[in-house]
């Protein structure tokens, strides 16, 4: 069968590629041949611009074409290349050597890929696409989602509900501040993220440029590459590196994306609570069945969907970020496949987003029910009494809350009433008591 998004074998370039198939562009096999194309250029033009020869402006004029303009028809030209070198950074390295052919430009081939080895190429073009990724597509996509959880927050502030610890109830909430223990956690993890540099390998054979120096004793490689890679590129160059960049950088990033991902599974869960809980209706889409069997179900399937995608990101994340720190000596190939595939568990991080974000707006609050909770619960005003009579010195104020809460009892307003009716303590105690309601006991959090 040819190729669709019905034959796929992944889920990503199937049943969901029309919701991530942008992200080819930093990704895909074409990507990949994209980035290696504009660090060869970029390299090639920056032995010209720091005059370890020249390249005439018709040269340079025509590869910067090739890297701004690269096309699937180029990429296609590469990979027929490949068949012939069996090996993909060398097919690059002839198909820039081709571009110069075209415009007779013979004479200054040999600079192409010049005392470099293909982990110089790949360990800046990877790095350089996940850049971009996060910079263009994470990114944005996370802080949009914290601020429609925000707008939530701000709007769920005054919404007192009844806390649940161990699953019974607890001391009340607001519904608010329980979205900002989320907003929070996740903003933390975010600005980690950022703080993390995008690092690169650039040293030749062994990350030591021994090709360059033979070649040019008296140039300062060193800080040729570090310019290279800082100013033009915008990466961090590792300074002792084997053949290959040693990831940990990379794999501290995809831990990171990793602890995003726990938290809005933990967010998911809430949230599918509080659905079960009715605490939410869900907006019904017309056309829309929630069950194939019961018409009347409307199932919470977007948070479902988000936590599902967020636990297969999360699998792939922990083998990306305990597999490429580890390469034999001075390499191994082991992380050339794995490479290939950071692109899927981001995919599934995007999907899940679309997914919370889809199942945000679906969401309609049911005070009533929220309210009944509070009301059903008075039992939870107990640690206001006894924490107010054990500042007022009233003697073991925790044993007697707990004798009249404690078992299969109905608690309600009338029997706390009763309980405080029967305390031996001031009437202006008594009164200050009696306004505590499970509606009001609500705490207080710094404003947001």
């Amino acid at each position: 069968m040819e190729l669709s998004s019905l034959t796929a074998i992944s889920a990503i370039d199937g049943r969901y590629r029309n919701q991530v198939q942008h992200l080819d562009e930093y990704f895909s096999e074409y990507a990949l041949m994209k980035y290696r194309v504009l660090v060869e250029v970029e390299y090639l033009l920056f032995l010209s611009h720091k005059k370890v020869f020249k390249l005439s402006a018709k040269a340079a004029e025509q590869l910067t074409l090739v890297k701004d303009n690269f096309s699937i028809e180029q990429a296609q030209e590469i990979k027929d290349i490949e068949k012939v070198t069996n090996h993909d950074v060398k097919a690059v390295e002839y198909f820039i050597k081709k571009q110069l052919d075209k415009i007779g430009e013979t004479g200054v081939k040999e600079w192409v890929h010049f005392g470099l080895t293909s982990q110089d190429i790949n360990n800046t073009s990877i790095p350089l696409s996940w850049k971009h990724a996060l910079e263009f597509e994470y990114l944005p996509a996370v802080f949009n989602l914290v601020a429609e959880l925000k707008v939530l927050a701000r709007q769920w502030k005054g919404i007192p509900m009844l806390a649940r610890t161990h699953g019974q109830p607890a001391s009340p909430t607001t519904l608010g501040k329980e979205l900002m223990v989320f907003i929070e956690r996740t903003e933390n993890q975010i600005e980690q993220l950022i703080n993390i540099p995008i690092s690169a390998k650039f040293g030749g054979a062994t990350g030591n440029f021994n090709a360059h120096y033979i070649a040019f004793p008296k140039k300062d490689w060193i800080g040729f590459a570090n310019e290279f890679i800082q100013d033009t590129l915008g990466l961090q160059r590792l300074q002792f590196t084997t053949q290959i960049e040693h990831y940990d950088n990379l794999a501290a990033g995809f831990d990171c994306i990793k602890r995003i991902n726990t938290i809005l599974i933990d967010l998911c869960r809430d949230i599918w609570s509080y659905i079960s809980q009715d605490y939410f209706k869900q907006k019904v889409k017309k056309g829309e069945v929630g069950s194939s069997a019961m018409p009347h179900k409307v199932n919470p399937i977007d948070f479902e969907n988000a936590e599902g995608n967020l636990g297969l990101a999360n699998a792939l994340l922990e083998h990306l970020s305990a597999k490429l720190p580890v390469s034999r000596l001075q390499r191994d190939l082991t992380d050339s496949t794995v490479l290939r595939n950071i692109g899927v568990p981001f995919a599934h991080t995007i999907l899940a987003f679309k997914s919370i974000d889809k199942g945000l707006n679906k969401l309609v609050l049911n005070t009533d029910k929220i309210n009944s909770d509070l009301e059903n619960n008075w039992a939870v005003v107990a640690e206001a009494i006894q924490t107010v009579l054990r500042r007022e010195q009233y003697p073991n104020p925790y044993e007697a809350l707990k004798d009249l809460t404690r078992g299969n009892k109905k608690i309600d307003k009338a029997a706390i009433q009763k309980f405080i009716d029967g305390l031996k303590i001031p009437v202006t105690l008594k009164k200050e008591l009696k306004v505590i309601t499970p509606q009001n006991y609500i705490g207080k959090c710094p404003e947001y």
